[in-house]
């Protein structure tokens, strides 16, 4: 049986919890001056008691000023580390300041604010550690490109396998974390293909991951760099990154702590 929460009608006593928990929401971005400021400011108005934290990923436009400007806190890095980096970043923040949950959501307008309310329930009703947003959960509106759409599926077959347990969207970035999953990735993230693994580095410490069924737009700004050219070539590095992280290591206690 999937691990699959559906989506809850979100009532008055509900979003009155999530005022109780420090909430840090983490976008990492990296040239989204275009887009940045709506997404800052559509997640103020779905959870207007959380922290919001934009990762500057060495951008070369003024993604960092306008986020900035449109309240969020900002952190900068001095060039482009990568989203792994990036994230580990708000992870290590969240960790170091106490806060509950973590909830990663991307700087281009993919992911809608009104959604992030449901990863919250999510980590309250579910017993969950870690909460993934699935658009393949069920059916929706999403298309990704073929080649996209044929690495996902590459993925999620491999990581369900790994993991025992269905996981149909191993590349959202749309995800919450709770204390323990915090602690974890504030020390441990993987930085190279970082959605991918870390479903692994999370089923290997003994974390329970769920996925909720989300909607996603279109990116709104820039484009990806995955091509088809690429897609092969990604395809088999992401591979291998994950076999090496499911034999690897895992973290001991006292390094978590």
């Amino acid at each position: 049986m999937s691990d699959i929460v559906e989506s809850s009608q979100l009532t008055h006593e509900r979003r009155e919890v999530f005022a109780h928990l420090r909430v840090l929401v983490i976008v990492p971005a990296l040239n989204e001056a275009a887009a940045i400021a709506d997404v800052v400011a559509d997640i103020r108005r779905a959870v207007p008691s959380a922290e919001i934290l934009v990762v500057d990923d060495g951008s070369t436009d003024q993604t960092a000023a306008v986020a900035a400007a449109a309240g969020a806190r900002v952190a900068r890095m001095p060039f482009n580390v990568g989203i792994g980096t990036a994230v580990q970043t708000g992870f290590r923040v969240a960790a170091d300041e106490g806060f509950d949950v973590a909830i990663q959501v991307d700087g281009d307008g993919q992911h809608p604010a009104d959604q992030v309310p449901l990863l919250l329930l999510a980590i309250i009703e579910s017993g969950a550690n870690y909460v993934i947003g699935s658009r393949f959960a069920e059916r929706g509106a999403y298309r990704p490109s073929f080649a996209r759409r044929g690495g996902i599926v590459v993925f999620s077959r491999l990581v369900s396998l790994l993991a025992r347990q269905r996981v149909t969207d191993t590349t959202s970035g749309f995800r919450a974390a709770d204390r323990q999953t915090i602690r974890l990735f504030a020390e441990h993230y993987p930085h190279d293909y970082p959605e991918v693994e870390a479903v692994i580095l999370a089923k290997r410490n003994a974390l329970r991951i769920v996925e909720i069924p989300v909607t996603m737009r279109q990116r709104s700004t820039g484009r990806s760099s995955i091509t088809p050219i690429r897609s092969l070539y990604y395809m088999a590095k992401v591979t291998l990154a994950v076999l090496v992280q499911f034999i690897g290591r895992n973290p001991t206690a006292e390094e978590i702590e």
